[in-house]
């Protein structure tokens, strides 16, 4: 089994924030660093990244640190950068409208090619320069330009039957922001699940302490 194959869940979750925080020190000339000093930027333990970074391998060089440019390369590589996965959004809201307009899919291994809701009002209209399909013509669809990934911003309610039929179609990955939670029913696809009440809420108890750690 690839070693990468083993490596925590924790540990990926980390490897975005590691090629952000590179990205920024490229733009600005720095070329290479050391884990302490990148600890440092990054608010974790030197030891940490370094036993991150071996998971894969490790990158870095004895008294030289690590090449900030290739580091990043590598990580890209390790998280699928370059995949070009197709993408379709279902569900043309406030929130898919939003993701399909904001987010840069083509730098994050994915590749924006439909967009699908039931509401004839916006059916036919174009986010993105992509027009708005109805849902009856996924299939259709899906036949023909083989998407691999889904993004759900639907509602809860309507999402079993649509991810139903997304598998059955061969989506591999989705996206969800639907709160339906699927990930036992599908065991054999990938599912990054988006629950923005939760990150709210986990905000709310963080700063209700952070209130009460200042007052004490």
């Amino acid at each position: 089994m690839p070693r990468h194959e083993r490596v925590s869940l924790s540990v990926i979750r980390r490897l975005p924030r590691y090629y952000r925080f590179l990205g920024d020190l490229v733009k600005n000339g720095v070329t290479r660093i050391s884990s302490r000093e990148l600890s440092l930027r990054m608010g974790l333990t030197a030891s940490q990244i370094r036993q991150d970074l071996n998971c894969f391998g490790g990158f870095g060089q004895q008294g030289y640190g690590y090449n900030t440019s290739l580091l990043r390369e590598k990580i890209g590589a390790i998280l699928g950068i370059d995949s070009g996965n197709p993408t379709i959004i279902i569900g043309a809201g406030n929130i898919g409208r939003a993701i399909a307009l904001n987010m840069d899919f083509s730098n994050m291994g994915f590749n924006l090619i439909g967009i699908f809701d039931i509401s004839k009002e916006i059916i036919g209209t174009e986010i993105r320069g992509l027009e708005i399909l109805d849902i009856a013509e996924l299939e259709s669809f899906c036949e023909e330009n083989h998407p691999r990934v889904a993004v759900l911003t639907l509602p809860r309610e309507a999402a079993p039957q649509v991810v139903e039929r997304l598998v059955k179609l061969g989506i591999e990955g989705f996206w969800n922001f639907s709160h339906y939670d699927f990930s036992v029913k599908y065991p054999n696809v990938v599912i990054e699940n988006v629950h923005l009440g939760d990150s709210l809420m986990t905000l709310s108890y963080l700063v209700k302490n952070n209130d009460k750690k200042e007052n004490s």
